[in-house]
């Protein structure tokens, strides 16, 4: 069941953003990610977050911020089994247009966007960690 964000989740859900990151950007120094994750936990309540919850277990979550969609993240063990798009479809229902950012050396996650009807708009350099991302974007109808 996807759900709106509640504090009591924060740790779970920088649980999930950590390990996912790690695991899904290996190509990124993990310095990068412990080091930023103080500060991701100070943004997150900001953001509109949803998450995926099942048997009382948070899953994953979707972040964003206006129509920018700054990330889908799914615990390991749940990846394949619907949690993202789930979180993808709240997300659209809500949102006429999303515009993200993935990385280039990431394909599996921009095949799910494509598939989920997202078009590349740009290309270009992520500034923080100086890799390849592709701008993608989503519009309803």
């Amino acid at each position: 069941m996807v759900r709106p964000f509640s504090p009591a989740d924060l740790d779970r859900v920088m649980e999930i953003w950590l390990a996912a990151n790690l695991q899904a950007h290996c190509f990124v120094p993990a310095e990068y990610w412990t080091g930023n994750a103080p500060q991701v936990r100070r943004q997150l309540p900001q953001a509109e977050l949803h998450v995926y919850e099942a048997g009382g277990a948070v899953l994953g979550f979707a972040g964003l911020q206006g129509d920018y969609l700054a990330g889908i993240f799914v615990d390991g063990p749940a990846r394949g089994r619907g949690v993202g798009r789930q979180l993808l479809d709240r997300c659209k229902a809500l949102h006429p247009v999303l515009t993200l950012h993935v990385y280039r050396q990431n394909p599996r996650a921009a095949a799910f966007y494509r598939r989920e009807g997202f078009a590349v708009a740009a290309e270009g350099v992520d500034p923080d960690t100086g890799q390849p991302e592709l701008t993608m974007v989503w519009r309803r109808g």
